[in-house]
């Protein structure tokens, strides 16, 4: 079997700003070898288990709830251990510098979008981050400026059954639902959601996430440039 050339990549979405999120699948058994991006690559195991490589440094192993940052230009590998396949999330940023329209410029004397000091890959394990709680709601922040990766937040929500009011972000938004059913309102519009479902919300759209099932509802999303998840503008506001 040469390495990689049974993963499958596949976008499921491309906000036209430089953000595309994309699902890969490893097969057990199989190797996907790839490199980060000129903004470098947020990661998240959905499914399996495995173990992630760079350069000489020994291989560490990633399991369902593992994050992973990939600064720029990281080189990487990425086995399936099986049984199953390996299944992972996968959001690349913009290049430094290509800040989506309506985003709010990065602060003097913080870290630019995209660079990062680090020699390679951080992994970080949802589990082990401590839940921070908003209304009804709380969110697991994997990463974020200040927390390993200058350039963006990647985190976990968990959404009871209920409706929140409207509001909006200075940040560029993709969610991915992981778990749960609901309803994005969003303007005049109501679009179902379901596991799998992909959104991307451009900064300043008034919106809100509504659990309609009996469940959880969880999301996995990335803001760039990074934010907390609880830093909410009111609609209108």
């Amino acid at each position: 079997m040469t390495a990689g050339t049974d993963a499958t990549v596949r976008t499921v979405l491309d906000t036209g700003g430089g953000l595309v999120r994309r699902q890969v699948e490893v097969p057990a058994g199989a190797r996907h070898a790839g490199a980060a991006g000129p903004g470098g690559e947020l990661c998240f195991v959905i499914e399996g288990a495995g173990q992630l490589s760079s350069g000489t440094a020994p291989g560490r192993p990633v399991q369902p709830g593992t994050g992973m940052w990939l600064p720029p230009g990281t080189s990487y590998s990425l086995a399936a251990a099986g049984p199953g396949p390996l299944r992972l999330d996968s959001v690349l940023l913009p290049a430094p510098g290509a800040e989506p329209p309506g985003a709010e410029p990065a602060s003097p004397g913080t870290a630019s979008p995209g660079t990062d000091s680090t020699a390679g890959p951080l992994l970080a394990d949802l589990a082990g981050q401590p839940p921070e709680i908003t209304g009804d709601r709380q969110f697991r922040v994997l990463f974020a400026p200040g927390q390993g990766c200058p350039a963006a937040t990647q985190f976990v929500g968990e959404i009871p059954p209920g409706r929140a009011p409207f509001h909006s972000h200075t940040y560029d938004e993709v969610v991915l639902i992981l778990a749960g059913e609901g309803v994005l309102h969003v303007g005049d519009e109501d679009r179902p959601l379901a596991p799998g479902s992909c959104l991307h919300l451009a900064p300043g759209t008034p919106h809100c996430l509504e659990n309609t099932g009996q469940a959880t509802l969880r999301v996995l999303g990335v803001f760039h440039p990074g934010g907390s998840p609880a830093a909410k503008k009111p609609a209108g506001g």
